[in-house]
């Protein structure tokens, strides 16, 4: 991917990062205005409480976009799945109707694997507009790491394009802001020699990934 191609990806993923933020952080704002004028002290403490769900939910997505895109940690190096899962279960904190089941074989995963897993698990949850379920299971198989992430509900709502990004078929002119997470794991995946792949079902989304481990993956 040359320079140009790069800069574009960036300031897509920053676009991306940006309409995910801006809900939370509105609500932030409108609330600290109705603080501002509001002088009932059970009001004062509704708004107050709605301030603190807001701080939390800019919190969680910050944290997750920065593990999901960024380089958290430096380069390389295993992470703890504790750490994502707790990402993604924070993701779903607010959804009562979506259950999560994990199967994770290793305490650890790499930096690519864990980005995958979670670039998947946001695709997965925003599949799942009516709730349903979330299977997420990881494990060290030959040589390489293999991801699996099922979500089942009574409709599932996935761009076909998100899914051409994720395999590669997508052309580059058709990139954007809601493709681009899936087209940078695409890269994350060639790169280790490995590949994504998906399916739609009328109640099923399936996300899957094969990443070769070893040395000299970027992260």
């Amino acid at each position: 991917m040359d320079d140009r191609q790069s800069i574009d990806l960036a300031a897509m993923l920053c676009s991306r990062l940006c309409h995910d933020m801006l809900s939370p952080v509105g609500a932030l704002s409108n609330g600290l205005e109705l603080l501002a004028m509001e002088t009932d002290p059970e009001m004062r403490a509704n708004v107050m409480q709605l301030l603190e769900q807001s701080a939390q939910i800019s919190t969680n997505k910050l944290k997750f976009f920065r593990l999901a895109f960024g380089a958290a940690g430096g380069f390389g190096e295993r992470v703890d799945v504790e750490e994502p899962k707790a990402l993604v279960e924070a993701l779903v904190a607010d959804k009562a109707k979506i259950a999560i089941n994990w199967a994770l074989a290793d305490a650890t995963l790499a930096k690519p694997a864990v980005k995958v897993l979670l670039n998947f698990a946001q695709i997965a949850i925003d599949s799942l507009v009516r709730g349903g379920t979330l299977d997420i299971g990881a494990e060290r198989r030959d040589g390489a790491c293999e991801i699996v992430v099922r979500a089942t509900g009574p409709k599932i709502a996935f761009d076909e394009t998100i899914g051409k990004a994720l395999d590669g078929s997508l052309d580059r002119s058709d990139l954007s802001s809601r493709t681009a997470a899936a087209h940078m794991i695409h890269l994350l995946a060639s790169e280790s020699g490995g590949g994504l792949q998906y399916h739609r079902g009328a109640d099923a989304l399936v996300l899957g990934a094969a990443l070769p481990e070893g040395e000299g993956l970027i992260g």
